[in-house]
């Protein structure tokens, strides 16, 4: 059985340099990981390509031969890759053992994981191959300090979580850069009526029953929860991907070590 992360969320949350300091954190534990590009625009890595879709398909030469714009571009990509998935991920996993730990990085359009079926279908394409996926969707630390960017965050991973119906864990990326700590705090794992009472100071009396609707919804589906990731201490990076691996259940199938004890002598 394989292993695999899907690391998912909007464009500048954090997602290729979250990839490089998990490469860079597990190198240093002797630990072995794959990170996979699946974004088509992509220039530069910091961390070593296993595989890369560029090979398959690069977004400047589909804007230049079928004079789409970025966006466009991006999604005739990412849906070139869907119709070859059992050639192009097929034969690229095909090289990779059974019990290998792959991390795929993917373009920030939020379209692609929050309602049209390309990365759920990729995902399906895993699970058929054996593999057990966990979603890890990043979220910038600047929308803990706004409540209503905060619902805005939250109904994002909400919709990705039901879209690609995996384990999810919620990650809070760039919290090096959190000049005040406590404004975060409050929005780490707050409760529902905080939420409602400090949305509704926000918003006119008209929108009182959607707010809580909102918090209702994102109270139900248990989504008001992040991990923050501070890429500075080696610490957050290894309690992250210990959230991660208790998803997928990493290493559970794994021999247990007994250690031999010499026997007592007898008196």
């Amino acid at each position: 059985m394989g292993y695999a992360q899907l690391v998912i969320g909007p464009a500048g949350s954090g997602k290729s340099t979250y990839c490089s300091s998990l490469y860079r954190h597990c190198e240093t534990m002797q630990r072995s990981i794959h990170i996979v590009n699946l974004d088509p625009a992509a220039e530069n890595f910091d961390y070593p390509v296993a595989m890369d879709i560029r090979e398959l398909i690069n977004l400047d030469d589909v804007m230049e031969e079928l004079g789409l714009g970025p966006n466009g571009g991006l999604m005739y990509c990412m849906e070139h890759l869907e119709d070859n998935l059992d050639d192009w991920l097929t034969e690229g996993l095909d090289n990779y053992l059974d019990d290998d730990y792959l991390v795929f990085d993917c373009p920030g359009q939020i379209e692609l994981f929050s309602h049209v079926p390309v990365l759920r279908n990729f995902v399906e394409h895993l699970k058929r191959k054996n593999f057990n996926v966990c979603g890890v969707y990043l979220l910038d630390s600047q929308f803990m300090t706004d409540v209503t960017k905060f619902i805005s965050g939250c109904m994002a991973s909400l919709s990705a979580m039901i879209q690609l119906e995996l384990p999810h864990v919620n990650i809070l990326s760039k919290m090096d850069l959190v000049t005040n700590k406590r404004d975060v705090e409050d929005f780490l794992d707050p409760e529902p009526q905080f939420l409602l009472s400090e949305l509704n100071q926000r918003m006119a009396p008209q929108f009182a029953k959607l707010n809580k609707s909102l918090i209702e919804l994102v109270d139900g589906f248990s989504m008001v929860s992040f991990v923050p990731l501070d890429l500075r201490k080696e610490s957050s990076i290894q309690y992250v991907l210990a959230q991660i691996d208790n998803c997928i259940q990493y290493g559970e199938d794994g021999d247990v070590k007994i250690k031999d004890f010499d026997p007592e002598d007898d008196d």
